[in-house]
């Protein structure tokens, strides 16, 4: 019989992180693997540049600040979208022209959760910017991605026009690293088994009946 309490999922990432756009399509494909476990997924924030000012900087300052030169990151970036790749994803290295600070992304996916559709805005958000190289510093971007999604235009253009879960994202980001987490993604199973990394999703289905099997026996 399937397990009838849901195992709890958190996951702690960044939207312009390509693991973590990696990540998340591995662990859609390791719940495949577990049809049998309901599993209740929960997003948290992550600023894997927190120096990034919010209206962002050229993705060449940004490859410069970081790597040393665009032409450093070249080597790094054909390994990473040829993993993406083969999951099906396009990271189109070359569309992305902005690197923008992801505070206002995270309020989004915040506010979608608000109608169940987090995680389907996190994709949205993802695919904009790693497929279509949109600038998620725009607002008018991240207006119509929320619209894309279900929610009203007009609603997110008046929210993120104030500061509405500012300190609540940043306070929540800040608590992982404060936790002690310093990649993304990291998979929280069942608030015991720790994941980091976007591994295969065969690993990741191993920690799910892990933390399915531990439900079990703490029930016992």
């Amino acid at each position: 019989m399937p397990d009838k309490t849901p195992i709890r999922i958190d996951v702690v990432s960044d939207v312009v992180c390509p693991w973590c756009f990696i990540g998340k399509r591995r662990l859609e494909k390791a719940l495949a693997l577990k049809p049998g476990v309901p599993v209740e997924v929960h997003w948290h924030p992550y600023f894997l540049n927190d120096w990034i000012p919010r209206e962002g900087i050229a993705r060449n300052d940004y490859l410069t600040t970081k790597f040393g030169s665009p032409e450093r990151y070249t080597d790094i970036a054909q390994r990473v979208s040829a993993a993406a790749a083969d999951e099906g994803l396009t990271y189109a290295i070359d569309k992305i022209s902005r690197q923008p600070n992801t505070l206002d992304a995270h309020r989004l996916i915040r506010w979608a959760e608000g109608i169940g559709k987090a995680a389907e805005m996190k994709q949205r958000l993802m695919d904009l910017y790693f497929t279509d190289g949109a600038d998620l510093s725009n607002r008018a971007v991240l207006v119509q991605a929320a619209a894309d999604i279900g929610l009203d235009a007009d609603d997110v253009n008046e929210a993120l026009a104030s500061d509405q879960d500012v300190e609540q994202i940043e306070r929540e980001a800040q608590s992982a690293k404060d936790a002690g987490i310093q990649g993304v993604p990291c998979f929280i199973f069942g608030g015991k088994f720790a994941v980091s990394g976007a591994q295969p999703p065969e690993y990741l289905a191993e920690a799910i009946e892990r933390a399915a099997q531990a439900g079990r026996d703490a029930a016992e």
